[in-house]
C-alpha cells in the first residue's frame, strides 16, 4: 500500500486507515482494553486506604546514597500490598504499625515511579484520618486509636 487514500469518495477509507492505526499508540491500547484497572493495585482510584504492615527503608538510585523512608501497605479494597513513600522530616515517627493510612499516586513521569526510589509509586498523606502535612507542622496532635 503506497499513500492514503485522496480521492472524492476516500472519507471511509481514510476512517479505516485512522482506526487500525491508533493500535500503534501504546496510550490507546491502555485505555482501549482498560489494562490500567488490570495492572493498578488501587484499580484505577486515584486514592486508596489501607493498614500499615511495616516501615522500610530504601535505598535511593545513584548518585544518591539516601535511606528513604516508606511503608509497606496492605490495601483493604483488595488486600494487594504496596510500598508508599512518607514525604517529610520525621513523617515515619508519626506513622505506626497498624495505622490506617490514606496513599495517593506520585505523580512520577508516565504513571511510574518519581525520583529516586525505585519502584516507589504511591505516597501517604493521611494518617488515621488526619493530614500527614498538618501531624508535621505541630497543627494537629495524633489521635490515639
Amino acid at each position: 500500500m503506497g499513500s492514503k487514500a485522496r480521492g472524492i469518495n476516500a472519507a471511509k477509507k481514510l476512517q479505516k486507515r485512522r482506526k487500525k492505526s491508533r493500535y500503534s499508540d501504546k496510550w490507546f491500547v491502555k485505555k482501549a482494553f482498560g489494562l490500567k484497572q488490570k495492572a493498578d493495585p488501587l484499580g484505577g482510584a486515584s486514592q486508596a486506604s489501607g493498614i500499615v504492615l511495616e516501615k522500610v527503608q530504601l535505598e535511593a538510585k545513584q548518585p544518591n546514597s539516601a535511606m528513604r523512608k516508606c511503608v509497606r501497605v496492605q490495601l483493604i479494597k483488595n488486600g494487594k500490598q504496596v510500598t508508599a513513600f512518607c514525604p517529610g522530616d520525621g513523617a515515619t515517627k508519626l506513622i505506626d504499625e497498624h495505622d490506617e493510612v490514606l496513599i495517593e499516586c506520585i505523580g512520577g513521569t508516565m504513571g511510574r515511579s518519581k525520583g529516586d526510589m525505585p519502584g516507589v509509586r504511591w505516597q501517604v498523606i493521611k494518617v488515621n484520618d488526619q493530614s500527614l502535612e498538618a501531624l508535621l507542622h505541630g497543627k494537629l496532635e495524633k489521635a490515639r486509636k
